[in-house]
């Protein structure tokens, strides 16, 4: 069969029956593709149907307004609030932020490591060390005071561990200052 479309093509000696062939795989991979867009888009429009309409129906745009409010409001807060806000930063200063650890045996015959030393400091270096004593006739406690990174009272080599430990970690409890405040 000869065909002038495909004379004019220059393809004069091709089979028209392969053309329709490819066309038909041509709307079948179409449609195909045209249902998994559908899928896509209903399950969009579902997500937007369930987004603009709220539990109390109220409208996106209501619901953004009370968020710009909130946004507003807390703002003028923290103007207000600016002295409360450095009040906390002083009292997170003198909290014990500095931890330091170690665990060891008291006496060679105990195992376990059931001993411990551990130091807490606030931000200046200034907290307490807690020594802990674990032997076949008990447990005891002591307890030193560190003021700027110094004791008054001589350390173990475990409790000069901890001290250092505590000294050299970071803060747990950190205050971050906005270029506004300094």
């Amino acid at each position: 069969m000869n065909s002038g479309i495909l004379n004019a093509m220059g393809l004069g000696g091709t089979d028209p029956f392969i053309f329709v062939i490819i066309l038909l795989i041509l709307i079948i991979v179409l449609g195909v593709l045209f249902v998994l867009q559908l899928g896509k888009y209903n399950k969009l429009n579902r997500k937007f149907q369930a987004f603009m309409t709220g539990s109390d129906g109220a409208s996106l745009e209501e619901k953004m307004a009370a968020l710009f409010s909130d946004v507003r409001r807390l703002k003028e807060h923290d103007l207000r609030h600016k002295n409360d806000i450095q009040e906390i930063t002083e009292t997170l200063y003198n909290c014990y932020q500095k931890i330091g650890i170690v665990k060891y045996d008291a006496f060679r015959e105990m195992g376990g490591q059931l001993s411990f030393s551990i130091a807490m400091l606030d931000q200046k270096d200034n907290g307490y060390i807690i020594n802990s004593v674990h032997s076949a006739n008990g447990c005891y406690v002591y307890t030193k005071e560190i003021e700027n990174g110094q004791s008054a009272i001589e350390l173990s080599e475990e409790e000069k561990d901890a001290l250092q430990k505590a000294i050299n970690s970071l803060p747990s409890a950190t205050v971050i200052r906005s270029a506004k405040d300094s």
